[in-house]
C-alpha cells in the first residue's frame, strides 16, 4: 500500500509541525509538508525537523520519487504537485489563496488510485488555503484531519477546512502524531543478517 500524508500549515505551522514530528518513528508512508514560508527558510526548517524524527527529512526537488519513511518539504516560492501519487513536481504558476506554494494546489493533485491511500491534514494558519484540497481528498476516498481551535495559533485554515464538511477527524495538535501512526503504521526495518 502506497500511503501519502499531505500536511498543510501556515501561521504557527513551524512550531506545530515540530510537535507532530517530534519523536515520530519512520512511518510506512511518505509525508509531504506544504508550509507557507519564504524560500530562504526551507534549509534551516529542514535541519530543525530532521533533528526531531527518525524519518529522513528532505527538501523536495522536481521529479523526486516518494519513498516511505521520508518527509518532503515543499520549497518556498514554487507550487508542489504530485504526479500519480508517487512523484513530486515543482511548478511555476500564480499564487493561489495569496500563497505559493499552495496547499490546495498540492492536495488537488492527489488521485484516487488502487493500492494508494491518501491522508490530508490541515494545521494552524490564516486564510482558507487547503479547504478545497481537503474536499478533493475526501471525494477521492482519502482520510482528512484538521487541528482543533484550542490548539491552533490561528484557526483560519482549519476552520475553513472543517466548514466544508469534509473533515473526518478534528484533533488537538498533540494527538495528530498518534493518529497518523495509527493510520499509516510504522515502517518495519529489514532485519540484517539471517
Amino acid at each position: 500500500m502506497n500511503t501519502v500524508i499531505l500536511i498543510g500549515a501556515s501561521t504557527g505551522g513551524p512550531r506545530a509541525l515540530q510537535t507532530v514530528l517530534r519523536g515520530m518513528p519512520p512511518l510506512d508512508a511518505s509525508i509531504v509538508l506544504v508550509q507557507h514560508m519564504p524560500e530562504y527558510i526551507s534549509g534551516p526548517f529542514r535541519n530543525t525537523l530532521a533533528g526531531l524524527t527518525e524519518m529522513q527529512v528532505v527538501i523536495a526537488t522536481d521529479r523526486m520519487g516518494l519513498e516511505p519513511g521520508t518527509v518532503y518539504i515543499a520549497p518556498g516560492g514554487i507550487h508542489l504537485t504530485l504526479e500519480g501519487n508517487t512523484q513530486l513536481r515543482l511548478v511555476q504558476g500564480p499564487k493561489v489563496c495569496f500563497v505559493r506554494p499552495s496547499i490546495d494546489v498540492a492536495m488537488k493533485s492527489l488521485q484516487q488510485k488502487p493500492g494508494s491511500r491518501i491522508i490530508g491534514v490541515i494545521l494552524t494558519g490564516m486564510g482558507q488555503d487547503g479547504a478545497e484540497g481537503i474536499t478533493h481528498i475526501k471525494k477521492a476516498g482519502g482520510i482528512t484531519i484538521a487541528q482543533d481551535e484550542k490548539s491552533s495559533t490561528i484557526y483560519g485554515m482549519p476552520r475553513a477546512a472543517v466548514q466544508t464538511g469534509s473533515v473526518d477527524h478534528v484533533l488537538p495538535l498533540e494527538r495528530v502524531q498518534s493518529k497518523l501512526i495509527g493510520l499509516a503504521g510504522v515502517l518495519l526495518k529489514p532485519r540484517s543478517g539471517g
